[in-house]
């Protein structure tokens, strides 16, 4: 499986909002607001605005549902109260898992790349919550950070937010041991979302990410990365930090360049063949995109994921 660059077909996408103009917005609950009324704006001009036709299951009435959708035939010989299911319904367990280490606070621009991951997981909390989604959110560097279990209920939502607006970076990246972590403790079968650049050793990652899908997580993986860890865009010789153990080193980007351009694609290929044999979406995002996109590309893994469901379903049922 390949990290993918995105690209939305033009019925499908909102108007472009310059990332770095949201990033100023604040506090994070009106960005993140501001993200999702964008997104819901493009969604209603796509292909996939509106309830499927083809109904799938049944699930328990909740209040606030809408009485258009309950099953009154089913009400009258039950008496109990049922919700039409459709096939792009989600009501669904999501779990957040945010990377706090310090490599997430480089940036070559003004923002750094935590203040784009957290925009981010304020975005998708906000998003799923509208979805009448349960949503939790797990933060974590060297160890876990914060830990939110999934719920769906008032201010649940205000909750994570908080969270992440006074989530800052902190030690070196354990993420091996927190995606472990995150397994161990989910419990029902839904969604994660890892939110982080992956620039961790690979040892011990694809048996890692292994136990989520053992346990029938879904996984979504949106690498964040900065432009210039992509490029290697330097000119100048200089003295470089390694935000995760504070050393510096004097580099020549004329001679280094070269092979950290190798390193960084060899360490791709890596995490793309981690994925591929997992079965996880990984979508490789750079700071300077529009957050907006992210909330797309999430649709389109669950749509993917949906429909993928609905053959096996379908297959199984034949004779």
């Amino acid at each position: 499986m390949r990290a993918r660059e995105v690209a939305e077909p033009k019925s499908a996408r909102p108007d472009r909002v310059d990332s770095e103009a949201l990033l100023r917005i604040e506090p994070l609950e009106l960005r993140a607001r501001v993200i999702v009324e964008g997104f819901l704006t493009g969604l209603h001009r796509s292909p996939y605005h509106g309830f499927s036709s083809e109904f799938s299951e049944y699930r328990p009435y909740s209040p606030g549902d809408d009485l258009r959708y309950l099953d009154w035939k089913l009400l009258a010989r039950t008496d109990r109260y049922y919700i039409k299911r459709f096939e792009d319904e989600t009501n669904v367990r999501c779990h957040l898992l945010v990377d706090l280490s310090r490599s997430m606070a480089f940036g070559s621009t003004r923002r750094p790349k935590i203040e784009y991951a957290r925009t981010l997981a304020a975005t998708l909390a906000r998003f799923l919550t509208g979805q009448r989604d349960a949503v939790g959110l797990m933060t974590f560097a060297e160890d876990v950070v914060e830990l939110i279990p999934p719920r769906h209920r008032p201010g649940h939502l205000q909750h994570l937010l908080v969270a992440l607006e006074h989530a800052t970076t902190g030690a070196e990246t354990g993420l091996t041991d927190a995606l472990t972590r995150a397994a161990g403790l989910v419990r029902q079968r839904g969604i994660v979302v890892l939110i982080s650049d992956l620039l961790a050793p690979l040892d011990g990652l694809d048996l890692a990410f292994g136990h989520l899908r053992a346990r029938g997580q879904e996984v979504i993986v949106f690498r964040v990365l900065d432009p210039a860890e992509v490029e290697f865009p330097f000119e100048r010789a200089s003295l470089f930090e390694d935000l995760e153990t504070g050393k510096t080193f004097y580099v020549d980007p004329a001679t280094a360049g070269v092979e950290y351009r190798a390193r960084f694609a060899e360490h791709q290929r890596g995490l793309e063949q981690i994925a591929g044999d997992q079965g996880i979406d990984l979508v490789q995002w750079t700071t300077d995109r529009p957050l907006v996109e992210c909330l797309f590309e999430y649709v389109n893994a669950r749509m993917r994921r949906g429909r993928t469901v609905l053959r096996r379903r379908s297959g199984g049922a034949r004779r």
